[in-house]
């Protein structure tokens, strides 16, 4: 994920979180809200509940990998917050919880459309 792709300011997540509407599983929480933009940005948060700083990045990167093969709809500020569950779940245990709140958010994009924006087909 390149610096535009990313929510990198305590300014872009407070109005996110604000403002954007949520979705919720045991393992991850979803905040979004539409950004005006021809592409997405992404912000992750991982508390120190989670664990030491070695577990939070490895949680951060796993839901980093998940969401950059994820076929979503262009145009939206989304957060992803990790959950206590989020600790002992495995890498298909996330991703389906990702996809999960992606579909209920109606972000997920289908296939030919993610075939258009340049976005993986898986």
């Amino acid at each position: 994920m390149g610096k535009g792709e990313r929510l990198r300011k305590d300014s872009q997540f407070a109005n996110v979180r604000a403002q954007g509407k949520t979705w919720a599983c045991e393992s991850v929480v979803l905040k979004a809200i539409p950004n005006g933009l021809p592409w997405n940005r992404y912000g992750f948060v991982t508390s120190k509940r989670l664990g030491n700083a070695v577990a939070r990045n490895r949680i951060k990167r796993r839901l980093r990998e998940i969401v950059r093969s994820a076929p979503t709809k262009d145009g939206w500020d989304l957060v992803f917050i990790a959950r206590y569950g989020s600790r002992t779940a495995n890498y298909q245990q996330l991703s389906s919880s990702i996809m999960n709140l992606l579909h209920r958010a109606h972000l997920a994009a289908d296939v030919n459309e993610a075939g258009r924006s340049g976005r993986a087909k898986w």
